[in-house]
């Protein structure tokens, strides 16, 4: 049964996520979108940046729906807070956190954010409570920084990325860092390189990389997976995650020693792994699994694999 059937207005889903698994979304600003960035890759319309949601819906209608939603589907594993636009303009942010921490049951609570919540004190207090947290840097450089993501304040990112980290010291769950590659802007090996040091200072538990996949409210494009999949070499401070709906169309090939050695670099999703490693390299990833060399763990919803 859909939540279109049942005419609720601020939850939707289940959604299957590649990130965070099976997903009941809470939508903050239903009405129209709300965010203070206006960035070149947004799927939704094209709208100027704001710093409040117009209309915001009340914390208890919210949680009306959302006790229901929790009864109708009890086995999701993650509730979302999004919004058409940037959830964390929510004005009653830190009540609604504690709501849904409050009404959950075994749930994850997550929310995705462009980053800014962290340059507020209230927004990020708010956001401390929750399990998961998602926070976008698409460049640690300026310049591009402000190119791709446009938004209504001049954003430092040094101050950005310092703030991220102040977060990161004191936030208890687990911090997920995105960062989506748009063609001519942010796809390029010094650019990686520089995300890479900002995620040295930052320590995510994780960072998803993707690209553009739907078509955009402006003019610009994503680049192919294998593109992706070299830019994302250029990260060694995390593990990574690949975002991509398309597996390479060239398989990544090991032997037993270079599987060993890839692993201790750095931690391989399995979604990676089923979509981008040959069958043979997936035979040798079974047999270091059986030597008893090689931990599944779980990073935020995403398992990976690394050396013991």
């Amino acid at each position: 049964m859909s939540y279109d059937k049942k005419s609720y207005k601020y939850i939707f889903g289940p959604v299957s996520s590649r990130r965070f698994g099976s997903s009941l979304g809470i939508d903050l600003s239903p009405d129209k979108k709300c965010c203070n960035f206006d960035c070149l890759y947004c799927e939704l319309e094209r709208a100027k940046a704001v710093t409040k949601i117009e209309n915001p819906p009340s914390v208890k209608d919210i949680i009306v729906e959302l006790k229901e939603a929790l009864i109708e589907f009890k086995n999701v594993e993650v509730i979302t807070l999004t919004a058409n636009g940037e959830p964390s303009l929510y004005p009653n942010l830190k009540e609604l956190v504690e709501q849904v921490n409050r009404v959950k049951y075994t749930q994850k609570s997550l929310i995705l954010s462009n980053g800014t919540a962290v340059l507020d004190k209230d927004k990020f207090e708010a956001i401390l409570d929750l399990d998961i947290v998602k926070l976008s840097l698409d460049s640690a450089v300026q310049r591009t920084f402000r190119r791709i993501d446009r938004g209504i304040d001049k954003i430092d990112i040094s101050n950005l990325v310092s703030k991220m980290s102040d977060f990161r010291r004191v936030f208890l769950g687990k911090l997920v860092m995105e960062v989506l590659v748009v063609e001519g802007f942010n796809d390029t090996k010094d650019e990686f390189l520089a995300l890479n040091e900002a995620f040295k200072i930052i320590r995510p538990d994780r960072v998803d990389i993707s690209t553009i996949d739907r078509p955009p409210a402006h003019n610009a494009k994503g680049v192919s997976t294998a593109i992706l999949h070299e830019l994302s070499s250029f990260i060694t401070s995390a593990p990574i995650a690949l975002a991509s709906r398309k597996g390479l169309a060239d398989k990544l090939d090991f032997n037993l020693d270079e599987l060993r050695k890839l692993l201790k670099l750095r931690p391989q999703s399995k979604f990676d792994i089923e979509n981008n490693f040959t069958q043979s390299s997936k035979l040798v990833l079974q047999q270091l699994i059986k030597n008893g060399e090689i931990k599944e763990f779980d990073l935020a919803g995403s398992a990976f694999y690394k050396i013991k």
